[in-house]
């Protein structure tokens, strides 16, 4: 049994969750050990979904070095992902290319919030504001820095956070 400070339903890291993939699929965020993980809730309608074509550009310069992103479309912030899983991974596609793991729509706030996000925001720093806020997790599964909405992903301080935990191994 795990200890009263651990997460969410007895969680120590990301690696405790499955999620399904976008087409459906379990996927266990275990697959992620060893790799610096950058957990985004995403929408498609968003102000800030201009993003995602940042968020890949990031992925594309770190994944060699064990990096990956993790997006996580919700619509908890002005009903601005409306989609199917299916709409979603194809405007995704077709706007932006990107090429990270997408998982299914899920509840990032309220009473039906995914037991991930309960572990994330027990984790690191409290509820969720907006779209687009972004969890920095360490290689271990344990949130190491949090960036809100209006913080671009490759901005000086997303980027240091993301060579100094890669450096870490």
């Amino acid at each position: 049994m795990t200890s009263m400070s651990a997460g969410a339903f007895g969680a120590s890291s990301i690696h405790d969750f499955t999620m399904n993939a976008l087409n459906g699929t379990p996927t266990p965020l275990a697959n992620f050990r060893g790799k610096v993980v950058l957990v985004v809730n995403v929408a498609s309608q968003c102000g800030y979904t201009y993003q995602y074509e940042t968020l890949q550009s990031v992925y594309t310069k770190y994944k060699d070095q064990g990096f990956v992103i993790a997006g996580f479309p919700a619509n908890n912030f002005g009903a601005q992902e409306p989609g199917t899983n299916e709409e979603i991974g194809a405007f995704c596609k077709s706007k932006f290319g990107v090429t990270f793991p997408m998982f299914s729509k899920i509840s990032v706030l309220g009473p039906d919030k995914a037991p991930l996000y309960q572990f994330l925001t027990q984790s690191g720093g409290g509820e969720i504001k907006w779209n687009f806020t972004k969890f920095l997790v360490d290689q271990n599964g344990r949130v190491i820095a949090r960036f809100e909405s209006a913080t671009e992903p490759n901005s000086k301080e997303v980027i240091s956070a993301i060579e100094a935990a890669l450096k870490k191994k």
